[in-house]
């Protein structure tokens, strides 16, 4: 049995009751860092035997943990912090217990993701999740803000400014939300507009692991046109064309009957 445990982003008390079971129970804990899950497991007296497991070893070392589970080994995967495949390693072992039929299930538990959801108080009920930013996030972000709910994304505190510059270029009305140190001590969360968050962090430069949230908006005519707004809602996000002249409209702040106009005339000429 492999037992997908997820562990505490910051406060070492978030952790339940059932993990604890399963990581006392296996024979040995797959982790990212041995020293830092060691920090963990020292808190709770659990002493097991701890096997590196990183995305550099991944395939490595896959077919020796094959082995152990076919053999009945009880196995924890652990990542860092959070829950493991997560943006996190796990998922290519994941593929090969389903592949070969091997026993295994996920704990739930703390999430870096959905904790940075909840705290930016923006909208739940659609939302994505798109890993780190890219190191020249424009373009990407072009297609972000076009997404109909709540975007979530990793990024260093390096680029943190870039990125809210690069918004601001976009969406300079887009409320976004900059999460860092959640459930740690100086957990914080900023929202506000790009300039605004730029002129705070500007004067409190930024550390440790942060996640954006960017709320729904408006997108300014002038920075999209409305053809290329309404292909990237159907290809990008899956929308059908009503749905996408919908969102288009919302987007820009048009009424919906002025863009179904424009779209249709416009296959009319052709």
């Amino acid at each position: 049995m492999l037992f997908v445990i997820a562990t505490p982003i910051g406060h070492l008390g978030d952790i339940s009751s059932r993990a604890l079971e399963a990581l006392s129970s296996s024979d040995a804990i797959l982790c990212e860092d041995t020293r830092r899950s060691a920090i963990l497991l020292d808190r709770y007296g659990i002493k097991k035997k701890l096997v590196s497991y990183h995305q550099f070893k991944e395939r490595q070392l896959l077919e020796q943990i094959l082995a152990q589970l076919e053999g009945g080994a009880t196995l924890a995967l652990i990542s860092d912090a959070g829950t493991p495949c997560i943006n996190d390693p796990g998922l290519i072992l994941i593929q090969a217990c389903i592949e070969r039929s091997l026993p295994f299930t996920p704990i739930p538990g703390p999430c870096s993701v959905i904790q940075a959801l909840v705290l930016s108080g923006f909208a739940t009920e659609r939302f994505q999740f798109i890993g780190f930013l890219p190191r020249k996030p424009k373009e990407m972000l072009r297609q972000v803000l076009c997404y109909p709910g709540t975007t979530v994304a990793f990024e260093s505190p390096q680029r943190l400014m870039d990125t809210l510059e690069a918004v601001d270029e976009i969406d300079p009305k887009r409320q976004v939300a900059v999460a860092r140190e959640m459930t740690k001590t100086f957990e914080e969360c900023r929202r506000g507009t790009p300039k605004e968050l730029m002129a705070h962090f500007k004067e409190h430069p930024p550390k440790g692991e942060i996640v954006l949230s960017f709320a729904l908006g408006k997108i300014p005519e002038d920075k999209m046109p409305l053809d290329e707004l309404i292909e990237m809602l159907q290809e990008l996000h899956g929308l059908s064309l009503k749905e996408a002249i919908k969102q288009a409209a919302r987007l820009q702040g048009v009424p919906k009957s002025s863009v179904y106009k424009q779209v249709h005339s416009r296959h009319e000429t052709f």
